[in-house]
């Protein structure tokens, strides 16, 4: 049984006993940090959505003490947030926090000589920071402080969920998590240029809760010029949570009359497109508070890894791409897909069409050493499956 405290007046009751720890516990710990952490993921780029947990084993289970997230733009780190709540109660604690503590002063102090201050006794995190600015030696730190220190605990969910940071720190890129939707004889439109509504109500639900995990949302020219699309998350009490919108448009074709340009002072607009693209299109989006950034031409488009670090440049760690089948298949060529959430709606097209799922991405996902199968699950109308690279 797991119980929750936060006075510090009550730590005798759970007085600290390491023997007593068991593997299950340090898990039933960590996934309960993971799950913290999710709660502002999507707001705290560019530093990683961190989950921390301070509890005390007893006989009945881990009693916990205090529990924090990383906040909106990635202040205060969760495990400054959790000290605070626990008070005096965290001496003698146990941490279980889902990414190594910081030791580099940034824009808050380290997070590890807070967790030394505060007298815990047992740190226990998912993974190793490859940030070269901790990179372990936030978990020497504690060490050598006297605190026990225990990695890889959930290493591969903490993996997942932290992946966007990861890749910006060691591909200098955020994760490209793709988002596509197909009717049941694998088509994502009647034919190329044409829009056609696929998934249902309550996958298209589910699809805007994705976005407000998002870092940011990035789709293709074609399918603004199609679909002239709002891409903001608009579920009741999230509109605050969209994403970044982003566009990749070589020759910058956005229109500015589009509902993206208009509403580019509301919630933030890039667009990227080519180095020798018409300068007088950019000045004529930037008035309308459209940022334009200028990436490399490679074979008449955009270079994709080229616009993915200038994202990461900009702090973005993760992109959900709602691009449609040939923005999707480009980055699976590229190698640059590291999720794939894809939603198969109940009903056939009945007739041929535009195949939503290319070459290279079918590649990708019939290749088990490169990505896995995470869940399957049905909402309403639409079967919604999602894969993950393994590495």
């Amino acid at each position: 049984m797991t119980g929750t405290i936060t006075d510090g007046s009550v730590t005798a009751l759970a007085r600290t006993d390491m023997a007593s720890i068991s593997p299950a516990d340090d898990r039933a710990m960590m996934r309960a940090a993971l799950a913290i952490g999710r709660r502002c993921l999507g707001q705290t780029w560019p530093n990683p959505a961190v989950g921390a947990v301070v509890w005390k084993p007893t006989a009945q289970g881990p009693l916990v003490i205090a529990r924090g997230f990383t906040r909106k733009s990635g202040r205060p780190h969760a495990e400054a947030e959790a000290l605070q709540m626990a008070g005096e109660a965290a001496r003698g604690a146990v941490m279980s926090v889902t990414l190594e503590p910081c030791s580099h002063h940034g824009k808050t102090p380290p997070c590890a000589d807070a967790v030394i201050k505060a007298g815990l006794s047992r740190v226990v995190t998912a993974i190793e920071d490859p940030d070269p600015r901790v990179a372990g030696r936030g978990h020497a730190r504690l060490r050598d402080a006297g605190i026990e220190v225990v990695v890889g605990v959930e290493a591969r969910a903490a993996f997942l969920a932290h992946l966007g940071h990861i890749r910006r720190v060691t591909q200098h890129r955020p994760a490209v998590l793709l988002k596509l939707a197909q009717t049941a004889d694998g088509y994502a439109a009647a034919e190329a240029g044409s829009r056609t509504q696929i998934t249902g109500a309550i996958g298209s639900s589910r699809v805007h809760m994705e976005r407000a995990e998002a870092d940011a949302i990035m789709v293709g020219i074609s399918t603004v010029l199609i679909d002239d699309p709002q891409l903001t998350c608009r579920l009741p009490g999230l509109a605050d949570h969209s994403p970044v919108r982003v566009v990749l448009d070589s020759d910058c074709r956005l229109p500015p009359d589009s509902l993206l340009a208009r509403t580019a002072r509301q919630v933030p607009t890039w667009v990227l497109a080519a180095t020798d693209s018409d300068s007088t299109r950019h000045q004529a989006l930037e008035r309308l508070g459209v940022e334009v950034l200028l990436v490399p031409r490679l074979q008449g488009r955009i270079d994709p890894g080229l616009a993915l670090q200038a994202l990461g440049a900009r702090g973005i760690t993760r992109v959900m791409s709602e691009g449609g089948p040939q923005v999707a298949d480009a980055l699976a060529k590229a190698g640059l897909i590291d999720e794939i959430t894809l939603l198969t709606h109940m009903q056939p097209l009945g007739r041929q069409g535009l195949l939503a799922v290319g070459p290279h991405l079918r590649a990708l996902l019939n290749d088990d050493t490169q990505f896995e199968a995470q869940s399957s699950a049905v909402f309403g109308e639409d079967r919604i499956d999602h894969f993950a690279r393994l590495a």
